[in-house]
């Protein structure tokens, strides 16, 4: 097996693009005379979650969730600990399925930092050409779709292609970037915090470049932000994560609009407004995360959650539907009408 056009005919438009299951990876800590494992930081402790085609999925949570470790994984960057990927209903990395290689030439990734991404040895255009030439296209064919690239994400070739990356501005570098990811001409990229770092003229600037490029293309996006108003923006849908969890996962209006988890709703109260009635005098939440070395039992977020009760201290809520609520997920017992919660059945 081997090739674009072979692997892009195995699933059909209902297969998801990219599935999660079971996903774990946990950091060792490691002290003492001996060097040994004293600790372990819980980052992506047991996630599930489908990347549909044709669509932007938006990942967001507070520093420290485990979202760019999600984003690492998904492009095998990191090894799981546990659990598996299946990219168009083949198995990514085992001997029946889809090696790591050819993987690779399907999902690509553009990161936050614009200037480290790229080797400063390189001029720009063979910096894009450089994923082809690895993968075996010739040398006269990657150039030229290092220069088409370039054109195509506004850079001009015969300026833009000879310089090197210091000679670039970041929202320039970050063009190159995403460029650079398209050369292998993927179907799903990553983008883990890819605006986050440029200012606001040219944040708006490179998201309409990417929303053109996905038209354009048929990509599909995994976005990764903090910035709630740039991901409500670039989304179809959304999902939440809390000390390496999933908390609610749905349609990008839905989760905006009827957030049914209260870490959510916390997240979403703590977006600036310029509306003076709109603004809120306290803050949504208190404290700081817990320490995701030693993780709190049941719902992790119980610790900070103005509606937790007994329940949420000894059992972990699953992420499901309410009959209400169809594809909008949530990880909270308000949402489970059999949970046994005091408010069980309100969070629909």
């Amino acid at each position: 097996m081997s090739g674009q056009a072979e692997i892009g005919d195995i699933g059909g438009p209902a297969q998801p693009l990219l599935a999660v299951r079971g996903l774990y990876r946990h950091f060792p800590i490691r002290g003492g005379l001996f060097n040994r494992t004293t600790a372990v930081v819980q980052a992506v402790d047991g996630i599930d979650f489908d990347v549909h085609k044709g669509e932007t999925l938006g990942i967001v949570g507070e520093s420290g969730c485990g979202k760019s470790t999600t984003a690492r994984l998904l492009v095998r960057l990191l090894d799981p600990d546990r659990g598996e990927l299946v990219y168009d209903g083949l198995s990514v990395g085992t001997q029946d399925g889809l090696s790591l290689r050819e993987m690779r030439r399907h999902v690509q990734m553009v990161f936050q930092d614009s200037f480290a991404s790229l080797n400063p040895r390189l001029s720009i255009a063979d910096s894009i050409a450089f994923g082809p030439r690895v993968h075996g296209v010739g040398d006269g064919e990657a150039m030229a779709r290092a220069r088409d690239l370039l054109a195509r994400v506004g850079l001009a070739p015969d300026t833009f292609g000879p310089r090197y990356p210091h000679e670039l501005s970041g929202g320039q570098r970050q063009r190159v970037n995403i460029a650079r990811a398209l050369a292998l001409r993927p179907r799903l990229v990553i983008l883990d915090e890819a605006v986050s770092a440029l200012d606001k003229s040219v944040e708006a600037q490179v998201l309409n470049l990417l929303q053109d490029l996905k038209a354009e293309f048929g990509l599909t996006y995994v976005f990764i932000s903090h910035d709630l108003n740039v991901v409500r923006y670039i989304s179809d849908r959304v999902l939440v994560m809390y000390l390496g969890r999933i908390v609610e996962i749905g349609p990008v209006d839905r989760i905006y609009e009827a957030p049914r988890h209260p870490y959510t709703r916390a997240l979403l109260s703590a977006m600036p407004s310029m509306d003076p009635d709109r603004r809120t005098s306290e803050a949504p939440i208190s404290g700081d995360p817990p320490n995701p070395i030693n993780p709190p039992p049941g719902c992790r977020f119980h610790t900070r959650c103005p509606f937790a009760s007994e329940i949420c201290q000894t059992r972990v809520p699953e992420l499901a539907a309410s009959p209400l609520a169809g594809d909008h997920l949530a990880a909270c017992h308000m949402a489970d009408p059999s949970s046994g919660h005091p408010q069980a059945g309100t969070a629909v």
